[in-house]
């Protein structure tokens, strides 16, 4: 008789561990990345007053490439000395923050 309730016991433990689910996850990331699109313009279509800001800002700075947004927002290739590195204004030679 102890066998039969040993037995009922296995069994019955048995198949609710089978019985039990574990939640399926489907987690979808979507990555969107907003990027303006710039154009490249001539150094020297470039507003005075960002050059003037940049003069005081980084007086050894070399612009290498200016390029320029819908917005009227400039983003430079600058080169200060072995420094390679981009900078974003407004057209009246404020900083941006990008």
């Amino acid at each position: 008789m102890k066998n039969l309730f040993l037995s009922a016991a296995i069994v019955l433990g048995s198949l609710t561990s089978f019985a039990s689910t574990s939640p399926i996850k489907n987690t979808i990331v979507k990555t969107i990345s907003i990027e303006d699109e710039y154009t490249e313009i001539k150094l020297e279509e470039l507003p005075a007053p960002i050059a003037e800001s940049l003069k005081k800002a980084y007086p050894d700075a070399v612009i290498t490439k200016a390029y320029k947004n819908e917005k009227s927002e400039y983003k430079l290739d600058v080169t200060v000395g072995d420094k390679v590195g981009n900078l974003f204004a407004n057209a009246d030679g404020t900083w941006i923050k990008k």
